[in-house]
């Protein structure tokens, strides 16, 4: 008989706890929007890998994820499949949107001022 081991779904979670797990946790900010959304505006410290491109076996199973989109929606389908792979998942519950709604910076490349597209 064959076990199967189902990793637990990844959590939802506002910005400030995306926050406060980049900095307590080390966890990686991913954001993965199309590259107009990135470059319009991102959180600082955040890494670009569009949503088609995920592969969870890139990423250290040691450090957790925070996947980010504009609103929630395509971080989860991110955070589905590396929680699926065994890695330590979060999506960021309303996206940039919600980020940048509660106050929290939104830059460009450049480190400029971005906006969220």
């Amino acid at each position: 008989m064959t076990t199967v081991d189902h990793a637990a779904p990844p959590e939802d979670i506002d910005a400030d706890a995306a926050v406060r797990l980049a900095s307590d946790a080390s966890a990686l900010l991913l954001d993965v929007r199309e590259d107009d959304e990135w470059m319009a505006g991102h959180a600082p410290g955040a890494v670009h890998v569009r949503l088609g491109d995920v592969d969870p076996a890139a990423f250290d199973r040691r450090v957790p994820i925070v996947a980010i989109c504009r609103s929630g929606n395509r971080s989860r389908a991110a955070a589905l499949k590396l929680a699926g792979a065994g890695l330590a998942a979060y999506n960021l519950d309303g996206g940039m949107k919600a980020w940048q709604d509660c106050g929290r910076p939104v830059v460009r490349d450049d480190g400029g001022v971005g906006t969220v597209v």
